[in-house]
């Protein structure tokens, strides 16, 4: 113990002895000759070294000074926090304080009001009484009624200065229904009567004034500011009391939204939320006391519901301002959706009460959310196409799936199946980042913005495909007449696998991956349609008729894209680089000679047409896995396109009817087997469909007709048509490079099957490598 004090003295000696040297120190400054110049010349005239030695002294001094001010934190802290905690106790103390003043100052002023202002209208009154009651008193002994209406207004200014508001009410209605007594049984004289109802009505305002400012007072509890909206109600001022509640609430809640600092750095949605929860619990609590007080009765229940709309809308304004403005702006839609879904969160929950605002919210939060829409689909577009302008249009699997012996590879997520397709980079982009934009598509649904979000989706979609119509060689002619296409670059596709590859990314697109997508915004997604990931699309689409015919707008896009395709390759067979056409009507006029002569086969182009599906059936079989339907459509839209350019070639049939020579037999025989050709490859094949063969039984007759123009017969000059299939068989087993059976047999033949290099080497190459 004796150490203790010891080691405590030595510690506090040289605290003094600073303080008393301190102390000497600062004496120069307290006296009356101090002159400020001089003093800073005599400490100023210094040499260098003396300067040092200052410099060093004073940050000694400053690292001192820190030292002694960190350990003296630590060594007050728990008097420091005790103290505040105290301090902040005296406050609370002295807001209480405060309160009960302003009370007795309000009761002080009061009381003098009702002695020096409000007796002084009912001095004549009052006289009157007392002149009647004497009257009376002369006349006979004053009624106990008489006497209570004299001392009734005394009475009322204790209760009313008291702030006893339910007794000075059950007063104010016992001197109401002795005033309607009294004039129907004539028991008070007239001038105390008329001197009671005056009371009772002067009283009545008195109180209702006194209720009035206690409700706008914001230290009211909730529980005082209901009992007064309660009284004032039944003192008959309802529409008074009603909006003075209202405003009561709107005071309170503004002053709970002082402590919200709104940041440009802070989080919108945390903002949002803090604001929804003070605004719409307001709201809330406004609703369940007008409910409480006033019932439902119409005309409070739509001032109640102005009031909320008011609200509501300044709520919106805010969360505009501060929340979702930025997050527009930048096409921040996943940040703009989660502040509209924790404001129509909140704003739902009033439905309870009867109160529904959420299209109000709806209503002004559309333009901020379109506006993060419309960019967010703009940069879809922008990236997609900077991807496109490099794409080298090979198939790949996604970077994260797994590819499993040629088919679609398949990735298992909890008990659901994810089959992942084969696209190109730029395809493969696109789809991305569809799929992350139809993640934040919730509140679009609220807004009813899903018609927008398909139709901003069919354009980016639509921008995509005049893209790939872009890169076929030979569409850049047709540059103009693409909508949004602009001056955007895109690398050509070169070779038929190329080309096939852009159908393939379209189609994949239309038909599954976007349909697919989009199901995120059906109204209401059934379960075991959402369950059910590897149900065709078109079966879920059926469910929507908005989706279903978006689906159909997605189809024709790709039709665009397929016309295209098959008119250049069309084009390709039928004319030359310069321009001179492989299908005119030269090839059958100028046939002239003995029918056993002929090595009867196929004209050129047509072997030509037979050579590029095969080729073209090939590499679709590759690339349309599981979408075998696509590719023979595709060779079927081909093989159209050549025979109805034939059939629609007008100088074609002029010079076949008004040519330098007729049609003769080697010419129509010739025809036939051409078009009798085109029907086998295109039956075995299986896209021979019904427009085709329509087309090439039209072709035949009318070829027939000319040739029956000349006067010959047919039919006379035309084999069996066993005799056609059997040369239309063995061409296409010659030209796809497959032999004749040993035992004279012909093999079965595919489109599919692989072309030889060697059976097709007098046959002109087009646009394949």
């Amino acid at each position: 113990m004796a150490s203790a004090k010891t080691s405590s003295r030595s510690r506090g000696t040289p605290v003094k002895e600073n303080g008393t040297k301190l102390e000497d120190g600062l004496n120069v400054f307290k006296s009356d000759r101090f002159d400020a110049d001089s003093y800073v010349q005599s400490k100023c005239s210094l040499n260098e070294k003396e300067i040092r030695q200052l410099c060093s002294y004073l940050l000694g001094l400053k690292r001192t000074s820190a030292e002694e001010m960190r350990k003296s934190v630590y060594a007050n802290y728990a008097a420091f926090i005790r103290t505040s905690r105290e301090i902040s106790d005296l406050e609370g103390e002295l807001s209480s304080i405060r309160n009960l003043l302003s009370t007795q100052a309000t009761l002080i002023h009061g009381l003098a009001e009702g002695v020096n202002i409000d007796s002084l209208p009912l001095k004549a009154s009052e006289g009157s009484i007392v002149n009647e009651l004497l009257s009376n008193v002369e006349d006979g002994e004053p009624s106990d009624l008489e006497k209570w209406s004299v001392e009734f207004p005394d009475m009322l200014d204790v209760l009313l200065a008291e702030r006893r508001v339910d007794e000075a009410l059950a007063a104010l209605d016992e001197g109401e229904r002795v005033a309607a007594e009294a004039k129907e049984t004539e028991s008070l004289s007239p001038g105390i009567l008329r001197s009671l109802e005056m009371t009772v009505t002067e009283r009545g305002q008195k109180m209702a004034d006194q209720l009035a400012e206690a409700a706008c007072q914001p230290s009211t509890r909730s529980s005082e500011l209901r009992a007064a909206i309660s009284a004032l109600k039944k003192l008959g001022d309802g529409a008074r009391a009603h909006s003075l509640l209202l405003n009561a609430h709107l005071q309170r809640y503004q002053y709970n939204m002082q402590s919200l600092r709104p940041s440009s750095t802070s989080y919108g949605g945390a903002y949002t939320a803090a604001l929804s929860q003070i605004v719409f619990s307001a709201i809330a609590q406004a609703a369940s006391d007008s409910l409480a007080i006033f019932g439902k009765e119409r005309e409070y229940s739509s001032e109640l519901v102005m009031w909320a709309t008011e609200q509501t809308e300044a709520f919106a304004v805010l969360v505009r301002r501060h929340a979702l403005a930025s997050s527009a702006a930048a096409g921040g839609l996943r940040a703009a959706a989660e502040c509209v879904q924790i404001a129509l969160g909140h704003c739902s929950l009033l439905e309870a009460r009867g109160l529904a605002l959420c299209p109000v919210l709806i209503k002004l939060f559309r333009p901020s959310v379109e506006q993060a829409l419309n960019a967010n689909i703009k940069r879809i577009e922008e990236s997609t196409a900077a991807l496109a302008a490099a794409d080298d249009w090979v198939l790949t699997y996604p970077p994260t799936s797994t590819r499993q012996s040629g088919r679609s590879s398949v990735t298992s997520i909890g008990n659901a199946a994810v089959f992942q397709h084969k696209l190109s980079s730029s395809a493969h982009r696109f789809n991305l980042m569809v799929q992350d934009f139809f993640e934040d598509v919730g509140p679009l649904l609220s807004m009813q913005l899903g018609g927008q979000t398909l139709e901003g989706l069919f354009q980016v979609f639509n921008s995509y495909v005049n893209m790939l119509i872009k890169a076929l060689p030979g569409s850049m002619e047709e540059e103009a007449n693409f909508e949004g296409s602009g001056n955007k670059i895109v690398r050509m596709a070169e070779t038929e696998a190329q080309q096939i590859a852009l159908l393939a990314n379209a189609s994949l697109l239309a038909d599954e991956l976007l349909p697919r997508a989009a199901m995120k915004l059906a109204p209401l997604n059934q379960t075991s349609y959402k369950d059910d990931t590897r149900r065709r699309p078109l079966d879920r689409q059926n469910r929507h008729p908005e989706q279903r015919e978006w689906r159909k707008r997605l189809v024709n896009s790709v039709d665009r894209l397929k016309d295209t395709f098959c008119r250049q390759h069309a084009l390709d067979l039928i004319f030359t680089e310069d321009g001179d056409s492989h299908l005119s009507a030269e090839m059958y006029i100028n046939m002239v000679g003995n029918a056993d002569e002929v090595d009867w086969f196929p004209s050129l182009i047509y072997q030509e047409l037979f050579v590029k599906l095969n080729c073209m059936a090939t590499i679709a079989a590759e690339m349309f896995v599981g979408r075998e339907r696509f590719a023979t459509l595709l060779l079927m839209r081909l093989t159209e396109t050549v025979i109805l350019w034939l059939s629609e070639d007008q100088s074609f049939w002029d010079d076949i009817e008004e040519g330098p020579r007729p049609l003769g037999p080697l010419g129509l025989h010739q025809f036939y087997l051409d078009m009798k050709f085109v029907m086998c490859f295109a039956s075995q094949g299986r896209y021979l469909s019904r427009n085709l063969h329509r087309a090439v039984n039209e072709i035949i007759s009318k070829a027939v007709a000319v040739f029956s123009a000349t006067g010959m017969d047919p039919d006379s000059v035309l084999p069996e048509d066993e005799w056609f299939n059997e040369i239309c068989q063995d061409a296409m087993e010659r030209l796809s490079g497959k032999p004749k059976g040993i035992d004279g047999d012909r093999e079965v033949n595919s489109p599919t099957a692989s072309v030889s290099a060697q059976s097709i080497s007098s046959i002109r190459s087009h646009g394949s490598s």
